[in-house]
């Protein structure tokens, strides 16, 4: 079972970056946009503000999002393995969400008009 993988199409930078990681990616990862996306919020069990703030996986059932969701996604992808090493050392993550939350308000609020 592959993970699957929730991003916001409409967002033009999530697509640019999930439209890289899909041409360099195997199909292990399941790309869904979750521009309304009904079956997303079942299958996440996450409301539409929830999926539009962070990116989320599901990977063996679990639900993860934010910055933990893209080294995930990175451990999948030989050629972001290195980002995968280096951001699962504990202090090193910390860092990487704390700025990934920061980014990630920020594209939130470029696009919470999504949200009916």
């Amino acid at each position: 079972m592959g993970i699957k993988v929730f991003f916001n199409n409409s967002c033009s930078i999530c697509r640019f970056e999930i439209n890289h990681y899909k041409k360099i990616s195997d199909s292990s990862l399941e790309w869904i946009d979750i521009t309304n996306n009904a079956e997303a919020l079942k299958i996440t069990s996450r409301s539409q503000k929830e999926l539009l703030r962070r990116l989320h996986v599901v990977d063996d059932g679990k639900v993860i999002g934010g910055a933990k969701a893209f080294v995930i996604i990175w451990s999948k992808i030989p050629k972001y393995k290195f980002l995968y090493k280096i951001f699962s050392i504990k202090p090193l993550f910390i860092v990487f969400h704390y700025i990934y939350e920061i980014v990630a308000y920020f594209l939130f609020l470029k696009n919470k008009n999504q949200l009916k």
